[in-house]
């Protein structure tokens, strides 16, 4: 059996249930490391949130896609005296991948970085700077530090969000411009450019999604960018693009296609096929299968082609890291909305409430699903 050898040691057995392993030194050196990690890991995005409000990633783009620290210090109009510290926040945006460097401290562009270039589209996407600093903002901070307390609130049906209760506000809704028409727009931006993300991607990759379809209807479309694409490549299919009053209002009117102010949960345009693409994590499961049974009534039946195409989050263990980001997907939507990220058993489980007889997951695209149901 064995015997405590240390005062630290002992001092643990007897402060520990029988069963407890005791840490070796190393593994409470690495515990160490681990906590400081976690707890320090909310300066990566704020040093993502830095990067982009000094326009780091579009310089280097403007200087050729690979600069110098002295040539950053001066594209930027920083102070001299600055440079030492530019050069600490770039080893963190290096070592966390979100620039390359070399032995010479050239700082280049890379995948994510590129998305973060003001000014150019990446495979015809928006930049997602909008995205991050929607993310980093105070209002989204302040949120999750509630968490705590919002847990311990015994709060009637429906439950708010933490966002809600800390702020007396809901996003993308009248009360939240009334509170902060900049943040506003700014998370409306952050919205669209995350929701139109890929569709270049998904049309490439499952480019038999839309074969045969002669129209279609995109709930929550906004603007139309994701509609535009799919005629672009598709022009013989018709389609709508159905959204609240106030976004259609602000669409652009390019005759490509057909905007409709409406309420998914009241109405959905009929067509061959409706599509929510990134929609339905934002809602709970009632809501959810309320939407899907308004979409189940605008389509024909599965042999004359009728289906809804969902393009969301499919949380899957088995992805690695990816998993992680879904988990961390699935946690901004418990603390900022009323919704939920969600596994193909759950997926599964709210069509079949719908009254939808099948599905087919299309494909798995990083994080994202692509799901057929077939009424």
């Amino acid at each position: 059996q064995h015997q405590p050898h240390s005062k630290r040691e002992k001092a643990m057995a007897d402060k520990s249930s029988p069963m407890m392993t005791i840490p070796t030194d190393a593994e409470l050196i690495q515990a160490q490391a681990d906590l400081w990690r976690h707890c320090l890991s909310y300066l990566t995005p704020m040093a993502l949130r830095c990067a982009i409000q000094l326009g780091i990633p579009t310089a280097i783009h403007r200087l050729g896609g690979a600069a110098s620290l002295p040539d950053l210090v001066t594209a930027l109009s920083l102070p001299p005296s600055k440079a030492p510290f530019l050069s600490r926040l770039l080893q963190l945006l290096s070592t966390t991948g979100v620039l390359a460097s070399n032995e010479a401290r050239i700082y280049s562009l890379v995948p994510l970085s590129y998305l973060l270039v003001d000014g150019i589209l990446v495979d015809g996407d928006a930049s997602q700077a909008a995205l991050v600093l929607c993310l980093t903002s105070r209002y989204h901070m302040e949120a999750a530090m509630g968490l705590a307390d919002w847990f311990k609130k015994d709060i009637a049906q429906p439950v708010p969000s933490p966002f809600e209760d800390v702020h007396g506000a809901t996003l993308f809704e009248e009360s939240m411009t009334v509170l902060d028409p900049e943040s506003d727009k700014l998370f409306n931006e952050a919205l669209a450019a995350h929701d139109h993300m890929g569709i270049g991607t998904i049309l490439r990759e499952c480019h038999g999604l839309f074969n045969g379809l002669q129209s279609l209807t995109d709930c929550c479309g906004g603007d139309g960018t994701t509609a535009r694409a799919i005629v672009k490549a598709f022009p013989h299919i018709k389609c709508n693009v159905l959204d609240l009053p106030r976004v259609i209002n602000k669409a652009p009117s390019d005759g490509l296609v057909n905007y409709i102010a409406g309420d998914m949960f009241h109405s959905i345009p009929p067509a061959q096929a409706v599509m929510l693409k990134l929609v339905l994590h934002f809602w709970g499961d009632e809501d959810c299968i309320n939407i899907l049974a308004q979409c189940k009534k605008a389509i024909p039946s599965r042999e004359a082609g009728g289906k809804v195409i969902i393009i969301d989050i499919v949380v899957d263990s088995s992805l690695g890291q990816m998993f992680e980001t879904q988990l961390l997907m699935d946690m901004a939507m418990m603390v900022y909305t009323r919704g939920r990220q969600r596994d193909e058993n759950d997926w599964s489980s709210i069509f079949a409430k719908a009254g939808f007889s099948d599905y087919k997951i299309v494909k798995k695209l990083g994080v994202r699903g692509v799901i057929e149901v077939y009424p």
